[in-house]
């Protein structure tokens, strides 16, 4: 599918809160993923391996873009400021995508978490929980990796936006995200 050429709104979801099937818990070790994020689209990820869409009772998560909450744990110095420098367990807003890339062309399905922070450094192994509160828009294929990075930064104004709602703020304290004994 492609994207469509007409503006998209600023928020996505109901404005009183996440209705079902949301919210959704996931969670996985961060993982090596195409290595695309950060270097060819200047967007880093996050990703988790696909079979983190079980927890819960999730596995049939339409394909698409989402938005929410990321719980990591992280190691002393993984942050960026000096106020995070003693790692332990963080919570960040993020926008996630899940499904095929159809402009890559990925003959697998992906989970690919946006961290709305900047890190200074990769922290693969570190465990995420993340409390996907709506969805965005489906997956669409682009006519050049600009219009993709483009649709990416509306998809972040959308999930900050979106998050900054009172129904959906409160969810940054779901305990969920920072319960790592799992």
């Amino acid at each position: 599918m492609r994207a469509p050429a007409t503006e998209r709104p600023l928020t996505a979801g109901p404005v009183d809160g996440p209705e079902d099937p949301f919210p959704l818990h996931l969670s996985g070790p961060v993982i090596k993923g195409f290595g695309r994020g950060s270097k060819e689209l200047q967007i880093p990820t996050a990703n988790i391996p696909i079979d983190g869409l079980r927890v819960g009772g999730c596995e049939t998560v339409e394909s698409g873009v989402y938005y929410g909450y990321a719980g990591l744990d992280l190691p002393t110095t993984t942050t960026a400021s000096d106020d995070d420098e003693r790692g332990g367990s963080k919570v960040f807003p993020m926008v996630m995508s899940i499904g095929w890339n159809p402009f890559y062309k990925n003959s697998v399905r992906s989970v690919e978490v946006h961290i709305i922070h900047t890190f200074p450094k990769d922290f693969y192994g570190v465990r995420m929980n993340l409390v996907v509160l709506g969805f965005i828009r489906p997956e669409f294929d682009y006519v050049s990796k600009e219009a993709l990075i483009e649709d990416i930064k509306m998809d972040v104004r959308v999930g900050v936006s979106s998050l900054e709602r009172e129904g959906y703020r409160k969810f940054r304290n779901d305990p969920y995200l920072t319960n790592f004994e799992c």
